[in-house]
């Protein structure tokens, strides 16, 4: 059976009501479920209460401090257990290319093989937290199904003994905890014996015992000798904190490789002053039995082994730290604008370190403006923050003058410091001020706020200062990403018609829709130009993102509309602007489709240059798709030709022109895409051309995560032209 480790660590928040739950509850059905499938380490989580956020409640198999960044984490971050809850389904990853892949926070802070699910932990009525579970990378890269039946049938049980405990305010009745793990070690069962003992001291060479936190259960008097240190002083301690030359985190990372991966692996380690010695770990649930002796090639074993000093002054929780620090460091750089910055912050950083509100503080113009938060419940607190002189003596713009960090563990320790009206008025009672500094400038403060009063060690106060310049790199990044995503899509916007002009006999609708992902302007267009008898209406896309592509396309709407004015027929429109286009060498390609319209007989002349075909909806509901006569695509053959085909457009028909990023989307197969816009062009075909318009782009494949810009022209035949 493997070992459970269910106590909490310092400063970390109590357990909500559904996690009254006994404790030896939920150890022996963790146990039981790795027992079950042959894991060889997992954990349980359960919400927070009021909070979108998951608490780590036990773990197994391996020490809570591998999982450091993951002790609370919320319902919005990528890793398995937050996704298990969010889609309420079992989550698996396969391996560790897997796991690099789709979660690559995950990957960075845990290099190793091994495989993970994650399953939630509901009811048909509630949701109560998750379960992961790991098996070495021996395991199939495919969950077998008799695995997945017995992992969701053990968390289905789990689940509801959690709600009838919920249901009746109380917890589970007290059981006898017994996880309480055999002595680590692969040989451990063994040692336990005199005799065994005798024949350990025996051996030639060095041989150690350790638990799944790396404590030294046994040593033999060869261990001792090759360490320098005496046995009494090994047994219970970490073997890298009472061996001063292996305190590197390079020498831990093997020992955490060894305990996720379930391999064998091995180090050499310098003794001072010329010693070069070999370790071999060999792993199990319960821990690892080290094997010690003297490296026989000195001179080939100490190529790219690491030296004493230097990240050997790491104090022995080094590795949590940046275990920490790279997982939040990996979310900060998804960050695109400042309102990303301030949701990562907020899903990221505050379940990590225990507080419960966070606002972020930008500078301008000589004040503090208030740039987001969350967990403020009253906004008059939010306001006191907002247009702050930098000159007021209060702990946001005080920690920004100086550069220096403020942390205020009670409200007496911040009154006394800052009393009566520079006093924080939020409800809080701890406080960590950090200053963002970028680039060597201030750009703003972080204010971490906690609902108790909270005592900041020396260690977290170095972890939230660094904290607070991955924050400020992220928020400077951020805010120019801003400034030009606001540059450019102004631009865009001016290159667009502000309005749509009367054209007799049709009703005309449009929108524009810019991608939600970089922060590049695409080249989509459209445009109705009024001649007379005979309007035309005109949508493109020129290839590419950036001002390059926006400008282009400003030039090809000009063209159209001057070519159009003079009366040139549609083949003639697309023959002439892609013998502009050409001419303007700009090595860009365009998409277009030009129609001219007749109201008087009811029908429109169409050419089309490598363009998504229209949709056409007839009076009676049925949806077609315009197979339409064509070219290529404009730029690529200044000899290319724009055959037209005539469409005939009864009174009620709607034609919906549009560009492709409004079917195309990541994992969407196109033909699906255009079926659903067809389906959804049937069904509210009647409502108003505005309405239809929105409903079109709100509900379309791309709507939910568009990688390209979105244009949509829509015309209505009236039949009174």
């Amino acid at each position: 059976m493997v070992g459970v480790a269910d106590g909490r660590t310092s400063g970390q928040p109590p357990m909500h009501p559904a996690g009254a739950v006994g404790r030896p509850l939920l150890s022996l059905a963790l146990a039981a479920v790795l027992d079950e499938v042959h894991a060889h380490s997992g954990a349980v989580y359960l919400l927070a209460p009021d909070q979108p956020v998951l608490e780590m409640a036990v773990m197994a198999g391996m020490p809570r401090a591998f999982a450091a960044p993951w002790e609370r984490v919320g319902l919005s971050a990528p890793i398995p257990v937050a996704q298990a809850v969010r889609e309420r389904r079992l989550v698996w990853v396969g391996g560790e290319e897997e796991m690099a892949r789709r979660y690559p926070r995950i990957a960075v802070v845990l290099p190793y093989p091994f495989a993970l699910a994650a399953l939630p932990l509901a009811t048909g009525s509630g949701m109560y937290g998750a379960i992961f579970v790991t098996w070495p990378d021996s395991h199939p890269a495919i969950l077998p199904d008799g695995e997945r039946e017995q992992l969701t049938a053990a968390c289905d049980r789990l689940a509801l003994r959690l709600e009838r405990a919920a249901a009746e305010r109380r917890p589970v009745l007290p059981e006898p905890d017994l996880l309480a793990a055999p002595p680590a070690g692969g040989v451990s069962g063994a040692l336990g014996s005199v005799e065994a003992a005798r024949m350990a001291a025996r051996l030639p060479y060095g041989l150690a015992s350790l638990d799944l936190h790396g404590r030294v259960s046994f040593a033999n008097p060869a261990a001792a000798d090759l360490l320098g240190v005496p046995v009494t002083e090994l047994l219970g301690t970490r073997l890298w904190a009472s061996v001063p030359w292996l305190n590197d985190p390079m020498y831990e990372d093997r020992y955490r490789a060894a305990l996720l991966s379930q391999h064998v692996t091995s180090f050499v380690a310098l003794r001072p002053p010329g010693d070069w010695l070999s370790f071999r770990m060999y792993p199990s649930t319960t821990g690892l039995s080290v094997r010690i002796s003297r490296a026989r090639a000195v001179a080939e074993l100490s190529r790219g082994a690491p030296r004493p000093g230097g990240a050997a002054a790491a104090s022995p929780s080094s590795l949590v730290t940046i275990s920490q620090v790279l997982s939040l460091a990996g979310a900060l750089t998804e960050a695109v604008g400042v309102q990303d910055v301030v949701q990562l912050v907020a899903d990221e950083v505050v379940p990590a370190v225990g507080s419960q509100a966070l606002m972020i503080l930008g500078s301008q113009a000589g004040r503090l403006h208030v740039l987001g938060h969350r967990g403020y419940r009253d906004m008059e607190a939010v306001e006191q923050f907002h247009g702050t002189a930098l000159s007021a003596p209060t702990p946001s713009t005080r920690v920004l003058s100086t550069g220096a960090p403020a942390f205020f563990d009670s409200r007496r320790q911040l009154e006394r410091l800052y009393p009566g009206r520079y006093a924080v008025r939020d409800g809080f009672a701890a406080w960590a001020y950090l200053p963002l500094i970028a680039s060597g400038r201030p750009v703003g403060t972080c204010v971490l706020a906690y609902t108790d009063p909270h005592h900041f060690p020396a260690d977290e106060r170095a972890v939230l200062t660094s904290l607070g310049g991955l924050i400020a790199q992220a928020l400077e990044r951020a805010r120019l990403y801003d400034a030009k995503h606001r540059l450019a899509h102004g631009l865009q916007q001016a290159l667009l018609p502000r309005s749509l002009p009367r054209l007799p006999g049709f009703d005309v609708a449009a929108r524009y829709l810019p991608a939600t992902q970089g922060m590049d302007i695409g080249g989509d267009f459209y445009d109705l130009v009024p001649t007379r008898p005979a309007p035309a209406a005109v949508i493109g896309d020129v290839q590419g993102h950036n001002v390059t592509a926006a400008g282009l396309m400003g030039q090809l709407r000009t063209a159209v509309r001057a070519y159009t004015t003079v009366g040139q027929e549609p083949q003639e429109v697309m023959r002439s602007t892609n013998r502009l286009l050409m001419e303007l060498g700009v090595e860009l390609f365009a998409s277009c489709l030009y129609l001219r319209l007749d109201p008087a007989d009811g029908s429109a002349v169409m050419s089309r240059a490598g363009h998504p075909p229209p949709l056409l909806r007839r009076p009676d509901g049925r949806v077609r798709v315009l197979d339409l006569a064509g070219g290529p695509l404009l730029g690529i053959d200044a000899a290319a030709t724009y055959p037209t085909t005539r469409v005939a457009l009864a009174p009620g028909s709607v034609l919906a022109l549009y560009t492709d990023g409004l079917v195309e989307s990541p994992g969407v197969d196109i033909e699906d895409a255009l079926a659903e816009l067809g389906h959804r062009l049937g069904e509210a075909g009647d409502l108003p051309l505005g309405e239809l318009a929105d409903r079109l782009v709100r509900h379309s494949a791309a709507a939910r995560e568009r990688i390209d810009d979105v244009a949509v022209l829509l015309l209505r035949a009236r039949g009174d032209g």
